[in-house]
């Protein structure tokens, strides 16, 4: 299993890294955000941009980007334009997509970019190749609102994304119920144990899916979401109880069996 070392973190061992999430609309706010993030146990920064008011002025999107990237000294950043269709707050053509994502994996700002897989394999191909060529990562994402798809369509995702190339693959679910849970963490550490040969993520949204965002490290996750405010997607936990959490399972997990 590869893992993935960006700026001052190795993604894919140990405790999972704990992304946040900047939801803000306007630049004063993004950039505030950011500026609070340094009294938080977060490892790295993510920047919603769909929701950002400006953000079909490439220009503005970029002078965010320069702030962020200040404000957040050597704290990994992750750029991520979510689509209306996989949950976003924002509309986008696919050709404006493109040009955002390569503006921003072009700019030097930015670690990460986030390419939606149902995209289409030539936009992920393509963004995969401009992305590496700037030495920057790619995560490779599919998030469904609605439901929890069969365990061998997540299987078939996963893989889907690895063969493309991404560096880190990405699944998000919304279950029905507790079985769905179960069948998403399954899915999980059949990928981790079976297909892997790069870091995954993978959680179950809502309150039913909560444990899926704290069990990475046994079934194989290799990032969770933490909210500092506002949550970019339901069943995020406040950054601070998530990373008690986590150490506890942790430490669990390296103590001797009795």
């Amino acid at each position: 299993m590869k893992t993935v070392t960006v700026k001052n973190i190795t993604i894919g061992e140990g405790i999972p890294k704990i992304c946040v999430p900047l939801v803000g609309v306007t630049e004063a706010e993004i950039v505030e955000e950011a500026r609070q993030l340094r009294k938080y146990p977060a490892d790295l920064v993510e920047w919603r941009v769909d929701w950002f008011a400006k953000v079909q002025d490439t220009k503005k999107v970029l002078d965010v980007l320069k702030k962020l990237r200040e404000a957040l000294e050597e704290m990994p950043l992750l750029f991520t334009f979510r689509t209306k269709k996989e949950g976003g707050e924002a509309h986008i053509e696919p050709e404006n997509y493109i040009a955002l994502n390569e503006a921003a994996a072009q700019s030097g700002f930015v670690d990460l970019i986030d390419v939606e897989l149902f995209l289409g394999e030539e936009i992920v191909r393509r963004l995969v190749a401009v992305a590496h060529a700037c030495e920057v990562k790619v995560i490779a994402s599919n998030h469904d609102f609605a439901k929890t798809p069969k365990q061998e369509d997540i299987l078939q995702r996963l893989c889907n994304m690895q063969q493309l190339d991404a560096d880190i693959l990405k699944i998000a679910v919304m279950p029905q119920n507790k079985a769905d849970v179960l069948k998403l963490l399954t899915a999980t550490e059949e990928m981790y144990t079976k297909y892997a040969d790069r870091p995954i993520v993978t959680m179950s949204m809502g309150a039913d899916g909560l444990i899926s965002r704290l069990s990475g490290e046994f079934f194989g996750s290799a990032i969770t979401f933490g909210a500092i405010g506002k949550a970019s997607a339901p069943g995020q936990m406040p950054v601070e109880q998530l990373a008690q959490i986590l150490a506890q399972i942790h430490a669990g997990t390296m103590a001797p069996p009795l």
